[in-house]
Parts: C-alpha cells; structure tokens; sequence
C-alpha cells in the first residue's frame, strides 16, 4: 500500500483568522452619522483589539466606507455585540462602483440578549468587482429608537 501525509495546508490553505484583511485605515476612508467619542469608529476597522464603535445618538446610523481605489472584494466580516439591553437588531450592507447606485448584499436581523446571544459574527463569501463604496446601515432597535448602534469589528478582504 502507498501512503502520504496530507499537510494541513493543503486542504485548509488559510483560515479565517488568518485572511488577508485589507487595510483600512491606509486604504480608505469613512463616514458615520454619529460616534461616541469613547468607542471611535478606528476601533472596528482598525484589525486590532479594541472596544468597537458606538453611536452617539441612538436609532438608524450609517456607516460608509470610501475605497481609494475600486477593488475587488471576496469576503466581509461583520461583528456586533450587545452585553446590556434585549434588543432585535437589523442591518443592511450595500455596495457600489463608483458613481453607481446602491445595491444590496443582505439584510439580516439579530435578537440580542445579555442572557444569551450577545454576539453577533456574520462572515460573507462575496464576489464583487470595482467595489467604491461599502454602507452598513444599522437600525440597533426595531422597538422605540431608544438603543445605540454598535459594531464590534469590519473587515474586508
């Protein structure tokens, strides 16, 4: 009998926790309709540890990233977390080319609860060409807007 060792490489060439994360804060730039000065928006995209981006109004908030160049794209990660309030979450990420409109990856809902689910990690296979614009709209309640957006990490690869 013949025999070999498969490496693991070869059938898992890259984990997740080892992508290739594009570099935002050298590649992009970003937009927000409001942050809480003690959880900046850096702190999500920056690939480091950090206490993530919060809202300082609370209801719908948009969140924008401006590519210098269009690229493309094969993979999003989203990360939210909530450790203090029951809250059902919806989020809608939209891409475009440049001087395109908006179209629509997902819309998905998440029902948060400090006795539960307080995290939230959704990591999207894309393919998308000529990527200008990235926009995360986020309602973080579906109640009264009484809640904060929050986001724990954005990475793109």
């Amino acid at each position: 009998m013949r025999k070999a060792v498969i490496k693991q490489e070869a059938i898992n060439p890259r984990s997740h926790d080892q992508a290739e994360w594009i570099d935002l804060e050298k590649y992009a730039s970003v937009e927000v309709t409001s942050e809480d000065p003690n959880f900046p928006i850096e702190s999500a995209l920056a690939g480091r540890e950090g206490p993530g981006w919060r809202a300082a109004e609370s209801g719908k908030q948009i969140i924008r990233l401006i590519l210098d160049k269009p690229r493309a794209l094969h993979r999003i990660k989203l990360e939210f977390s909530e450790t203090e309030h029951v809250r059902t979450q919806e989020f809608t990420l939209r891409w475009s080319r440049a001087g395109e409109p908006m179209t629509e990856i997902v819309r998905q809902q998440w029902a948060f609860s400090p006795q539960g689910s307080t995290r939230e990690v959704e990591d999207y296979q894309v393919n998308l060409d000529n990527v200008s614009i990235l926009e995360l709209a986020l309602k973080p309640d579906l109640m009264p807007d009484t809640c904060f957006a929050t986001l724990a990490a954005w990475r793109i690869s």
